[in-house]
């Protein structure tokens, strides 16, 4: 499965985050090819396996050297990283280093997902849809049923997590966002967070006009999650 990390398809570097992974000051490296068609995507441009600007693998080695001490974590993101077998050489030199690893994820290889998992010190898993209506967003049929299989193999690790959806209202309604909330609540989830579609990256053509964005509660019921809205 694994091969050498200098085979990573880096299409971004972003050299100091506070939101890739809150809590941590991490660098974020985004890998290149995505096999699932999101209306809302905000990086269309790394959904193809080739990068128009490839990075090097060595040249983020070489950075991350000089900032142990500086930053606390990577996180790689995408795209889709699990896409890339190159994924487990790149994250075992990062953990080399001295840092810790999180992933961006929209779980669509379930058990490359699980083998990593033990690796992985949290993960931003990306929910797209109430189960039954993924392939209105994700654009792949029985994505839901893989998307929830890596959900369940991500709360059973305990590995820290934060599940979140994009919410586009002419593209997921309150009423299924309540349906998801259900789902959610039955896998186990207890961080879960919302964060509004914004226009910035996105294709106008693959998605509807909005004039408003809706108003969320921040919280849904006795027991369950925080929901927090970005």
């Amino acid at each position: 499965m694994n091969r050498s990390a200098t085979e990573l398809k880096v299409g971004g570097l972003t050299r100091l985050s506070t939101c890739d992974w809150p809590g941590q000051l991490a660098a974020t490296v985004f890998c290149q090819g995505c096999a699932w068609d999101c209306p809302y995507c905000h990086n269309p441009g790394l959904r193809a396996m080739e990068a128009e600007q490839p990075i090097a693998w060595t040249s983020i080695r070489d950075f991350l050297q000089a900032r142990k001490g500086l930053l606390d974590a990577v996180v790689f993101s995408g795209g889709e990283p699990l896409l890339q077998p190159a994924l487990f050489d790149a994250v075992a030199e990062v953990r080399s280093l001295g840092f810790r690893v999180g992933l961006h994820t929209t779980g669509m290889l379930p058990e490359r997902f699980a083998a990593l998992l033990p690796q992985l010190d949290w993960v931003g898993f990306d929910i797209k849809a109430p189960r039954k209506e993924y392939v209105r967003i994700a654009g792949i049929e029985c994505s839901g049923d893989t998307a929830f299989a890596s959900l369940q193999a991500l709360i059973g690790s305990r590995v820290p997590y934060e599940v979140r959806t994009t919410l586009h209202p002419a593209l997921i309604s309150i009423e299924e966002m309540l349906v998801l909330k259900e789902e959610l609540l039955k896998e186990g989830v207890t961080h879960f967070s919302v964060q509004h579609f914004r226009s910035q990256g996105s294709r106008a053509d693959r998605i509807p006009a909005i004039t408003a964005l809706p108003i969320l509660p921040r919280h849904y019921g006795s027991g369950f999650l925080y929901f927090q809205v970005r």
